[in-house]
């Protein structure tokens, strides 16, 4: 059996009739940037997120930039987040012009560590940065309190949670702004690159407007410099299409990682990275540790099962980020997380039957290890 990684033709498929459509709108309309269709979908998102407002922008890059300048980010200014996320969260902050603090993670959700988060603010630190990875939620709750102790703010990478709940409250709704991105593969992806911005704050949100046009009030009336960080408007007729079927797909979601969760209970050496408590995550990836990553991850590949690595290398080790001087055992549970992530094909349209084969090569690939390594040990036993 062949299982990719992701399916993205699956989903395009049962809406192609809509999205040709929507297509066709726009351009018997000619109406390609800004406009009713990103409006329309701001004021859907926005209501879907629970939070009083959202600007369309023209990527998840673009959605962390605006948020932070929109919090003042200024040259000088430190911000503090985690070192396993994608680059976005970071370059979008030293962009901004601020300089990258980084804490630990916990070991068993990998998401940012509250009891490291204190110690490692400083006089220039002016806000924290948690990553909702995989599709739950950080910890919020501790996070908050030490933000609101230190006078700190806090924006959310929500770029893979869209629709994740922590303790009722939905991702995109507890920070003083969040960003999330539909790039195609996400829970919610375009059809090409697209962000938002999400805020109750109306005047912050007003900002992040300017910023994606240029920095304009009215066109031509520039009242400071800003971008060309628009959404598009097919992008955005697009999404609405797929947001009236973003509860059902991420319910099938959390349906596949149940399953997984009860195929790999039977092997010990797969470990599943955990849910934080009282959330409600949504399973843009299913990240699961295991001992010598690179075999398993050969053994499945042929086997038929496409894998992904998510990610390979901390951002603290990346060539683009050794100006901080952050040497090997910085972030040590960061690190050997590094080295034992799996990525498991998840998306809404997986078959059990799909499910089931990938769990099966995963034990069959353990079983065949436990074998060989007990031969070798009776013929030790033997020869001795």
């Amino acid at each position: 059996m062949q299982v990719p990684f992701l399916d993205l033709k699956a989903q395009h498929a049962a809406l192609e009739t809509e999205l040709t459509e929507a297509f066709r709108r726009i351009v018997r309309d000619a109406a390609f940037v800004g406009g009713p269709e990103v409006e329309a979908f701001e004021r859907e998102f926005a209501a879907f997120c629970h939070s009083k407002g959202a600007v369309g922008v023209g990527s998840g890059t673009d959605a962390l930039r605006f948020a932070y300048l929109a919090m003042g980010v200024k040259p000088g200014d430190e911000v503090i987040t985690v070192p396993n996320t994608f680059i976005a969260t970071t370059e979008a902050l030293t962009q901004a012009g601020a300089s990258v603090s980084f804490v630990d993670v916990l070991p068993d959700t990998l998401l940012m560590d509250p009891a490291r988060l204190a110690a490692a603010i400083t006089p220039r630190t002016v806000g924290i940065v948690p990553v909702h990875l995989y599709g739950t939620p950080a910890d919020m709750d501790p996070i908050q309190e030490i933000a609101c102790a230190h006078e700190l703010w806090v924006v959310e990478d929500a770029a893979q949670a869209h629709g994740a709940m922590y303790k009722g409250r939905r991702a995109g709704t507890m920070g003083a702004m969040a960003a999330f991105s539909f790039y195609p593969g996400k829970n919610l992806g375009a059809c090409g690159e697209a962000g938002a911005v999400t805020s109750d704050d109306t005047g912050r949100l007003d900002f992040v407007r300017k910023l994606r046009e240029h920095g304009q009030s009215q066109k031509y009336y520039h009242d400071i410099e800003g971008y060309n960080g628009r959404l598009d408007a097919l992008q955005a007729a697009l999404l609405r299409i797929k947001l009236r079927h973003l509860e059902q797909w991420n319910s099938a979601r959390r349906g596949i990682a149940v399953r997984y969760r009860e195929c790999l209970a039977r092997v010990p050496e797969v470990r599943v990275v955990a849910e934080t408590p009282e959330s409600i995550p949504v399973h843009h990836l299913f990240v699961v540790r295991v001992p010598q990553r690179e075999r398993v991850r050969e053994f499945l590949q042929s086997r038929g099962v496409a894998t992904g690595l998510h990610y390979p290398l901390p951002l603290h080790q990346q060539v683009a980020y050794q100006h901080l001087h952050r040497p090997a055992g910085a972030f040590p549970v960061t690190e050997q997380a590094a080295a034992e992530i799996l990525s498991l094909p998840m998306y809404p349209e997986m078959q059990p039957d799909q499910v089931d084969y990938v769990s099966e090569m995963l034990i069959e690939c353990f079983a065949g290890r436990r074998s060989r390594s007990a031969t070798r040990l009776t013929t030790q036993l033997t020869t001795a």
